[in-house]
């Protein structure tokens, strides 16, 4: 997989917490991101059923 070309703006703080969370979980931060953003997708959908994207949609 590709890495992602757009890069993450994030307070200084946050990205603290988020650095010593990915280092509990024995993590990389991009992975921990990566973790905790298909957590929220996969609630999201929960809630409200599955968002379907086409090949196409992945550029």
């Amino acid at each position: 997989m590709q890495a992602n070309p757009y890069p993450l703006r994030i307070d200084p703080s946050l990205m603290k917490k988020l650095r010593f969370m990915a280092d509990d979980n024995g993590r990389s931060i991009n992975k921990e991101i990566e973790v905790l953003v298909k957590r929220a997708v996969k609630d999201y959908e929960t809630q409200n059923g599955e968002i379907t994207v086409s090949p196409s949609d992945h550029e």
